[in-house]
């Protein structure tokens, strides 16, 4: 049997990817406002929003990213599970070029997670693309964020859920789980085809899609090349076995 190299087009970088979407007119409503990170970009961003989220362009599992709420006047800075505060803004910005370092980082406004039985989570879409070059929405999952941390990242100490408990934890009635699932498989692939403009050679990808008290979805990123191997560890490996079996058309095995 011949075997298949892994074949997926990858792009690490948040703020070219956001530009992408940001430029769909089907897509862009779902971007919350994403800028990189300057000193003039900072100001804005504080002035406009409560909370926003300081993330590495290139990074990757939730490490590094950084999330900054303004409370009185002050700015609280949580990172894992750390905690800063700040009195001023210029101590704020040093602090934060320093923890950059040579790094190029992104500011993201902040979205409040819905929650489910007391926990925030977001939501995994998984589309893959199929041997005759189209592109299927395959999984919905749930990541659902550790007490304390900044991500709901499964390196963060998050865990994995299925999509059905975590919504209805969330209080989401049977009419609206169905049309949040709905909108989360188009969504996807509408995602889908804007990397398909850029690179024919996209095979997965793996969206994080926050959901918010009003149920308004928003895009937090888009990884070219998800994790799914966590889904392994769930007592129902249906999800997991599913992904594999497109994964494999394109040579990835685990």
């Amino acid at each position: 049997m011949k075997t298949i190299t892994y074949n997926s087009s990858s792009h690490k970088n948040k703020w070219v990817k956001t530009k992408w979407l940001m430029k769909d007119e089907r897509v862009k409503r779902y971007i919350p406002q994403t800028r990189p990170f300057n000193k003039k970009n900072l100001s804005l961003m504080l002035k406009r929003y409560k909370t926003v989220f300081f993330k590495p362009t290139d990074g990757s599992g939730g490490a590094k990213i950084v999330k900054i709420t303004k409370q009185d006047k002050q700015f609280i800075v949580r990172h894992a599970a750390r905690k800063k505060v700040f009195s001023s803004k210029k101590a704020l910005y040093q602090w934060m070029r320093s923890f950059a370092g040579k790094r190029s980082f992104i500011l993201q406004k902040g979205v409040a997670l819905a929650k489910s039985n007391g926990k925030p989570f977001d939501i995994r879409v998984m589309v893959q693309k199929t041997k005759d070059g189209s592109w299927k929405p395959t999984a919905l999952f749930c990541k659902v964020g550790h007490s304390g941390k900044v991500t709901t990242n499964y390196n963060q100490g998050g865990s994995l859920q299925f999509i059905n408990s975590t919504l209805e934890g969330a209080g989401f009635d049977a009419s609206k789980r169905t049309k949040i699932k709905a909108d989360l498989r188009k969504l996807g692939l509408f995602v889908a085809k804007v990397f398909n403009k850029r690179s024919k050679g996209f095979k997965e990808l793996g969206l994080d899609v926050a959901i918010d008290s009003k149920a308004r979805l928003w895009i937090l990123e888009v990884n070219t090349r998800p994790q799914f191997y966590p889904l392994k560890d769930m007592k129902n490996k249906g999800l997991y076995l599913k992904i594999l079996s497109y994964a494999k058309q394109y040579g990835r095995k685990k």
